[in-house]
């Protein structure tokens, strides 16, 4: 016997593989052993356990199966626009069905005396019913024929043209099956798979790819799913632990200057959600483990205030604080909203972004490195090896997910004694499935207050005719002395058409508002530029802004009273939701307008009927899981969310809790799983695959 796994084996050993096949399987999905093949599943399944007789299929039918005899058949047209065009008719009645391709062999193999298994899509042609290239085979009776589910396998075109399908990937399966029985072994505990009467693992896989009825294949899903997301969930609960014991954190105990700041100079009562994040940083900050949370917070929520209350924590415990922003335009404005609490306190702040000039570097990195320098705002420019601290002990990082954790873990290295306390914040709020598997292994904030004072954006869909009203809207306001957004969208697949979008709109707005100072924003424009454009719109200098999406993230301007979105239906759903937070952070009433075509998707009706329905960010951000899938919302690929085979994050949340409940209850009662009953847990978890970067810790 070989001394590889028998799931390390090369798949070329399988029968039914040729080397034209194994080669396809590798290049076009990176298959190369027996485990790579098994653990490929299908995406959905084809109902074959009906065969409908011919009278009673309809084109309102997804897909029919039907058993039928060709009653004549013909060649039609001529060249490449030659068809076969056949009758096929049972004892109830007759179909239409027409090949394109494939005419010569059709014209030669079809058989008028021969009964036929039929499936294919039905649809009407002049008030007759037909099928397009069905798929066909002889019928052999109603035990040999029909009668299954189908699996349906996600392919490359590379892999169709050369006559790969599912029912080839299904072949080997079967073949691997065969043989593989044996030497599946059960990976989850025998007292789990009673609890949650879960089938075997034997039985899941068998039963994933050659379903014998729709119970099986309920049954196969579920204990799949479970198995992964357990697994998953099993793995982030259990880097959470570690890291709290590997990685002890400075204490910071003392909160006089907090008390001060909260008694003598806070300028609006804070809100219940912003004291219960306090009090769990907090929390964290003195327990001597290392902090790492992450922050929620819908745009407006007031994330900044709790920040500088948390640095406030490190400075008055003698060490530093740094917050990091990804672009020169949120860096200023976290320095200049930061600098004004600082300044009351006297406590020393500066900004350090990529246009600070040498000569001014200079003084900087000296009272960094001094202590001098307690609060340190700024860009990727943190990351530099020439940035010093004497003894970092807060990063707070704004909207992480536009920063590399390659990037981030420069920061983690700032300090050589104790690993910093990481606080990472986000205005993308996160579905809580999402964020149980991109970020289960940090502890999670959530703000979910709007500061007192604030109203609700008014939102509302107008159609492009409707134009003229929304113009005289914008006017209405303007008279109040507010100023406007108008947002065009710009991406990357179309940039010349949607540059002319732009443009064209600026000008049609010039048009409509001839004494109105404009301004323009775009990423074709130089950093300056851009930084000088939206500097002018923050004074009130000019009362519109014509831009694209990079005013998407953190600009503050609280006279901005409306947001227009042009082209509503080419933005995803999370998108919408940002740019509507660039507006409603005032006192005064503050309004989104989605402008679209009359001819809008049935998804895009959905993305715009909830934003006009809710602000809560956490319900827009489980439609829009529902709506496109997990999608690489974390900006990285760390946690594995994007990398699982069976579940849906969408749908399965229900299983992902009871999976992680479970996971929890294991690693709290046997943290090492030493655990004579957790044998198979250890070995599975020794034989996953590990990542030779444990990118979690560093959030």
């Amino acid at each position: 016997m070989s001394l590889v796994p028998f799931f390390d084996t090369d798949l070329a050993k399988l029968r039914g593989m040729t080397p034209a096949k194994l080669t396809l399987l590798q290049t076009e999905l990176g298959m190369f052993t027996y485990g790579d093949l098994i653990q490929y599943f299908p995406f959905r399944y084809e109902d074959r356990t009906v065969v409908h007789p011919i009278a009673s299929i309809s084109d309102e039918m997804d897909h029919a199966q039907f058993v039928g005899r060709i009653r004549f058949k013909e060649k039609i047209g001529a060249g490449h626009r030659q068809r076969i065009v056949a009758q096929v008719c049972d004892a109830t009645g007759c179909i239409e069905i027409v090949w394109f391709q494939g005419v010569k062999w059709l014209e030669k193999s079809l058989n008028t005396g021969v009964d036929y298994l039929f499936y294919g899509k039905p649809t009407s042609f002049n008030g007759t019913i037909q099928m397009t290239h069905p798929e066909m085979e002889v019928y052999k009776g109603e035990q040999a024929s029909g009668k299954y589910f189908q699996p349906v396998y996600p392919l490359t075109e590379k892999l169709r043209k050369k006559y790969i399908d599912s029912k080839a990937i299904a072949t080997l399966q079967k073949n691997l099956l065969e043989i593989a029985f044996p030497y599946i072994r059960e990976t989850l505990p025998g007292d789990v798979t009673a609890q949650f009467k879960l089938i075997s693992k034997q039985e899941a896989l068998y039963h994933i790819h050659l379903p014998q009825s729709e119970t099986w294949l309920h049954q196969a899903r579920r204990r799949l799913k479970f198995e992964e997301l357990f697994y998953n969930q099993l793995r982030l609960i259990k880097q959470n632990l570690i890291r709290k014991v590997a990685f002890p954190g400075q204490v910071f105990s003392s909160a006089a200057l907090l008390t001060t700041f909260y008694q003598e100079h806070m300028p609006f009562e804070l809100t219940n959600a912003q004291k219960q994040v306090i009090r769990e940083i907090f929390a964290d900050m003195r327990s001597g483990k290392q902090m790492n949370r992450l922050l929620q917070g819908d745009v407006g929520s007031g994330k900044t205030i709790v920040a500088f209350i948390s640095m406030l924590l490190a400075i008055d415990n003698g060490a530093q604080a740094c917050l990091m922003a990804p672009t020169e335009i949120l860096a200023d404005q976290h320095y200049q909203g930061l600098k004004q609490f600082a300044d009351l306190l006297g406590i020393t702040i500066a900004k350090l972004t990529g246009s600070v000039k040498k000569k001014d570097r200079v003084g900087l990195h000296e009272d960094l490195q001094s202590g001098k320098l307690q609060i340190l705002v700024g860009t990727h420019a943190l990351f530099e090896d020439s940035v010093q601290f004497k003894n970092l002990g807060m990063c707070i990082i704004d909207e992480q997910h536009r920063f590399g954790v390659a990037q981030r873990a420069k920061l983690w290295d700032k300090n050589k004694t104790f690993h910093p306390h990481i606080l990472v914040m986000t205005a993308t709020p996160i579905p809580r499935t999402l964020a149980m598997t991109l970020y289960g292994d940090l502890d999670i904030s959530i703000i979910n207050e709007l500061p007192v004072g604030r109203k609700p954006i008014q939102t509302t869909h107008r159609y492009d005719t409707h134009r003229l009203q929304v113009f005289a809207f914008i006017q209405s306001e303007l008279s109040k002395g507010r100023q406007i957004y108008i947002v065009y969208p710009l991406i990357e697949e179309s940039e010349k058409m949607d540059f002319k979008d732009l443009m064209d709109g600026y000008e049609s707005i010039s048009r409509a508002f001839p004494e109105v100072p404009l301004g323009i924003l775009h990423g074709k424009m130089k950093p300056a530029d851009k930084d000088i454009e939206m500097a002018r719109f923050v004074k009130n200098e000019t009362k519109i802004m014509v831009a694209t999406t990079v005013i998407e993230v953190g600009v503050n301007v609280p006279n901005a009273s409306i947001m227009v979105i042009e082209s509503a239906e080419r933005f995803g759903l999370s998108q919408l939701h940002q740019l509507r937070g660039r507006v409603g952070r005032g006192a005064e009433q503050s309004y989104c307008i989605l402008m679209t075509g009359f001819k809008i998707s049935a998804d895009t009706k959905k993305r715009i009927e909830t934003m006009v329905k809710t602000n809560n960010g956490f319900e827009i951000a489980e439609v829009d899981l529902q709506l496109r899938g997990p999608g690489d919302i974390s900006g990285t690929r760390q946690s594995g969310a994007i990398d699982l085979m069976i579940a849906d994050l969408a749908k399965d949340g229900e299983i992902l809790k009871v999976a992680r409940e479970t996971a929890q209850k294991i690693l709290e009662e046997d943290p090492n799983l030493e655990k004579s009953e957790y044998a198979m847990i250890r070995e599975q978890v020794r034989t996953q695959r590990k990542d030779t970067t444990n990118w979690a810790r560093i959030s």
